[in-house]
C-alpha cells in the first residue's frame, strides 16, 4: 500500500469494497472510542443494587467500581502507544478488546467488591488501548482538514455518550437487573470486535513500525517529566480531573440518595454532561479569541472563587441546599471543567510536537494517576452531603490555579485574567 493510498479518505472504499467507507469507518471509531465512557456512565444507575448484591459494608466502597476503571486507563495508556508503534494497530486493539472483555465477564459473574474491582481494573485496561488507538488509526489514513474533520465526528459521538450512557443504563434497569448491564458492554465489545476485524485495515505498514526501546521510552519520559511548564499544565490536569472523579463518583448518591430523584437521575445527569459537551465546542471559539492560557486560568479561578463562595452557603442550608440551587452550581462548575480539559491537555502537549504519541500517553497517565488518588479521597468523604464535591472543586481547583499560574511564570507573554 502506498502512503497515497493510506491518506486518501477517498481512495479506501472505493478500491476495496471490504474496507469501511467514511461514514461506517467514523462509526466504527466512535463506538470503539465510547467503551470507556459507557463503562463507567451506563453502571451509575446501578451503584445501589451493585452494593447490595456484593454485600458492601461501606457505603462509600461501591464509588470504587468507578475510579478503578480510571486506574486501569492510566496504566494502559503507557502500554499501548509503545505497542501499537511496534506491533501494528490491529494487534494492538485486539489485545485491548480480549482485557476488555476477560474484565466484562469478571464483572459480570462477580459475587463479591474485590472480584467486580478487579474485572473493572480490567475493563479500563482493555478499553484503553482501542481508545488510544483509534487515534492512531485516524492520523495514519487522513491529513490535514481531512483528519480534522473525522476526529470532529468521531468526538461529537464521543460528547454524546455520557448523555446516553445513564439513560441506557437506567433502560435496562427497567427490564432487568445490573448484571445485564455488563452483559450489554459484552455484546457491545464483541460487536466492535467483530466488525473491526473484518472492516478495518491495517494502517501501519510494517517499514514503518519501530521496535519497543527501554532507553527511548525513558528518554520520552524524562524529556516531557523535565519540561516546567508542561509538567505543572500536567498536574493541573491531574487536579482538575481529580475533582471531576470526585464528582462523578458520588453523584449517584447524591441526585439519587439526598434528592430522591429515582429513575430521573439519569436525565439529571444528561443534563449535567450537556453543560461539558457545549464547554468544548464554545472552547473552540473562545480560544482563538482570548488564548488557552487566558481561558484556563480564568476557569480555573471561577471554580475554585465560586466552589470558595458555595461552601458556607451551602453548610448554612444543611448540606443539602435546594435541587435547583445543586444544579445551578453544578452546571456552572462543569462548564468551567469542560473549558479546561481541552485547554490544560493542548498546553501540557504543545513543546512535544516531535514525540506526539508518547507524550500523549505519559500526559494521560501522570495526569490520570492524580486524578484517580485525589477523586477517590473525594469520593470517600461523602457524608450525606454535597459538601465533600463542593469542597474538592475548591481546593482541587486551587491546586490547579496555582500549578498553571507556575507555568505561566515562563510565558513569553504577561497573561492576563
Amino acid at each position: 500500500m502506498s502512503d497515497q493510498q493510506v491518506s486518501d479518505p477517498s481512495s479506501n472504499s472505493q478500491s476495496d469494497p471490504a474496507r469501511a467507507g467514511f461514514g461506517e469507518f467514523v462509526a466504527l471509531m466512535a463506538l470503539i472510542m465510547c467503551l470507556v465512557a459507557l463503562s463507567i456512565d451506563a453502571m451509575l444507575p446501578a451503584l445501589d443494587q451493585m452494593g447490595v448484591a456484593l454485600n458492601v459494608a461501606a457505603a462509600n466502597d461501591i464509588q470504587l467500581v468507578i475510579s478503578v476503571v480510571f486506574l486501569g486507563v492510566a496504566t494502559g495508556q503507557l502500554i499501548y502507544g509503545p505497542l501499537a508503534d511496534a506491533k501494528g494497530r490491529k494487534p494492538t486493539v485486539y489485545l485491548g478488546f480480549a482485557l476488555f472483555i476477560l474484565g466484562t465477564l469478571f464483572s459480570l459473574f462477580a459475587q463479591d467488591l474485590q472480584t467486580m474491582l478487579v474485572g473493572r481494573f480490567l475493563q479500563g485496561l482493555g478499553a484503553a488501548g482501542p481508545r488510544i488507538v483509534t487515534v492512531a488509526i485516524v492520523r495514519d489514513q487522513y491529513k490535514g482538514k481531512e483528519m480534522a474533520r473525522v476526529m470532529s465526528l468521531i468526538m461529537t459521538i464521543f460528547i454524546l455518550c455520557p448523555v446516553v450512557a445513564p439513560l441506557l443504563g437506567q433502560g435496562v434497569l427497567l427490564v432487568a437487573g445490573w448484571r445485564e448491564i455488563f452483559g450489554l458492554l459484552l455484546a457491545l465489545a464483541l460487536i466492535a470486535v467483530v466488525w473491526f476485524g473484518l472492516r478495518q485495515h491495517e494502517t501501519l505498514p510494517q517499514e514503518r513500525r519501530i521496535p519497543i526501546s527501554a532507553k527511548r521510552v525513558l528518554a520520552n519520559i524524562k524529556e516531557v517529566i523535565g519540561q516546567r511548564a508542561a509538567l505543572s499544565y500536567m498536574i493541573a490536569l491531574g487536579f482538575v480531573f481529580g475533582a471531576f472523579i470526585g464528582f462523578l463518583s458520588s453523584i449517584q448518591q447524591v441526585l439519587q440518595g439526598l434528592y430522591d430523584l429515582g429513575a430521573m437521575f439519569p436525565v439529571y445527569f444528561a443534563v449535567l454532561a450537556i453543560s461539558i459537551g457545549t464547554a468544548s465546542y464554545t472552547n473552540s471559539r473562545l480560544v482563538m479569541w482570548f488564548g488557552m492560557r487566558s481561558l484556563a486560568l480564568t476557569a480555573t479561578l471561577f471554580i475554585t472563587a465560586f466552589s470558595l463562595l458555595a461552601l458556607p452557603l451551602f453548610y448554612v442550608l444543611g448540606g443539602v441546599p435546594p435541587l435547583w440551587l445543586w444544579m445551578a452550581y453544578l452546571l456552572l462548575t462543569l462548564f468551567c471543567v469542560g473549558l479546561l480539559f481541552g485547554n490544560l491537555n493542548a498546553m501540557s502537549m504543545e513543546p512535544f510536537g516531535h514525540i506526539a504519541g508518547m507524550a500523549s500517553a505519559i500526559v494521560g497517565a501522570v495526569s490520570t494517576f492524580i486524578a484517580v488518588s485525589m477523586g477517590t479521597v473525594v469520593g470517600q468523604l461523602f457524608d450525606g452531603t454535597v459538601l465533600p464535591i463542593v469542597g474538592g472543586f475548591a481546593l482541587l481547583g486551587g491546586l490547579a490555579l496555582f500549578a498553571i499560574w507556575r507555568a505561566c511564570q515562563g510565558c513569553e507573554k504577561p497573561v492576563t485574567v
